[in-house]
């Protein structure tokens, strides 16, 4: 398997000091599962490229273990796709061999650890649960720029169509530290598999690497339920997660009536979700709309603004994830909302692909970052709930 690492930061060799090996050398680690080895296969001052390989022996991961034998006996423990594939092994690998880079430590030029690079990543071949979608819907929110190229089952039988299998390319500016710890993370879940037990520590380790980026992912709940697989860790990392928003959210409340003059002065660049936001709000005040519908209201960001208006008498938020609501719940502080204030808003538990008639009779609905999120054949029942079955006026 192999993963390799680029900047084109002046002098780009510089990538040695904050991975901390050393350009000219190869190097090889021993792992519990096999090999892992370091190169170089370009340095120069202008361009310089890190490559791992992962060198997994599936017969040495099965040697002496007591396995309960299916239909196929032991036969898929030794014929499989991870030797050849970006998996949780490779995270194992990348904690490992960049154990130093991915905590944020450079022994020498330490002036680069948080210094933004232009960095390009790519992983060879790597199992796609979900396919092309799925690796933008975790990597782009991150800023990253996404190429990807899908395999075939079988070149030489192209009827039997395309694999799970893609070609992975990030490019960004950031910090190697950031996007080790975006890899580390998001690898297992593009797999939607892990080759060792998930206990209690895993959840640590997910928000402690997590820290910074996860808490604000529009993925996050996605990413923790395939990280973490059992309900009751998902359950414990998203209430962690939510508690840390609030709590920032509660000090940047308390700190706002101080930060008000200097903040009319910037003019700080919106992100491209808030600008969406903006945009709605802003047509569904100028439509006078009063009965307002939020399909697909995910975390409720939409919803606190709505509520935040006076202009909207009832506002009704549908998701299909019950986590999601419970977000927004507490987003929203429904539970301590005065009671006319808590009479305009409600939210609602349903799917966007069935007939609902809660949602007629609505002025408006707002269908904001969803309709990428919907499978293709589902549109076309998506477009009659909303078109012939809810009729909003706009």
């Amino acid at each position: 398997m192999l993963f390799t690492l680029t900047t084109t930061y002046q002098p780009a060799t510089d990538l040695g000091y904050l991975l901390h090996k050393h350009p000219a050398r190869v190097q090889t680690f021993e792992l519990p599962f096999g090999h892992a080895h370091v190169f170089y296969p370009e340095a120069t001052a202008e361009r310089c490229t890190a490559a791992l390989v992962l060198d997994v022996d599936p017969i040495g991961l099965v040697r002496g273990k007591n396995r309960v034998m299916g239909d196929t006996g032991l036969i898929d423990s030794y014929v499989n796709d991870r030797p050849y594939v970006a998996s949780s092994f490779l995270s194992v690998a990348i904690a490992r061999v960049y154990d130093s880079a991915l905590a944020g430590k450079a022994r020498e030029r330490a002036e680069l650890v948080p210094t933004p690079l232009p960095l390009q990543a790519t992983l060879a071949v790597v199992p796609c649960r979900g396919g092309e979608n799925i690796v933008r819907e975790l990597f782009e929110p991150l800023g990253y720029v996404v190429a990807t190229q899908q395999h075939p089952l079988d070149e030489k039988f192209p009827e039997w169509g395309a694999s799970h299998y893609f070609t992975v390319t990030l490019q960004a500016t950031c910090t190697v530290r950031d996007l080790l710890a975006h890899l580390y993370v998001l690898i297992p879940v593009l797999d939607a598999e892990k080759h060792y037990f998930i206990g209690d520590d895993e959840v640590e380790k997910l928000l402690r690497v997590g820290a910074g980026w996860l808490g604000t992912h529009p993925a996050r709940e996605k990413i923790t339920q395939r990280y973490l697989k059992k309900r009751r860790l998902i359950h414990s990392a998203l209430a962690r997660l939510v508690q840390e928003e609030m709590t920032v959210e509660q000090e940047d409340d308390a700190d706002a009536d101080a930060q008000v003059a200097s903040e009319q002065k910037l003019e700080a660049p919106l992100s491209l979700h808030e600008q969406r936001l903006g945009a709605v709000l802003a047509v569904l005040k100028q439509n006078n709309a009063q009965r307002v519908l939020d399909l697909g209201c995910g975390e409720g960001r939409l919803l606190k603004k709505l509520l935040d208006d006076k202009q909207f008498e009832q506002i009704v938020g549908v998701d299909v994830s019950h986590r999601a609501l419970e977000i927004a719940g507490r987003r929203l502080r429904l539970d301590s909302l005065p009671e006319r204030q808590r009479a305009r808003i409600q939210l609602l538990h349903g799917a966007l692909t069935y007939r609902d008639k809660r949602l007629e009779g609505f002025a408006a609905a707002a269908i904001v970052e969803v309709i990428e999120h919907l499978d293709p054949p589902r549109l076309a029942a998506f477009e009659r709930v909303v078109f012939e079955f809810a009729r909003p006026r706009l």
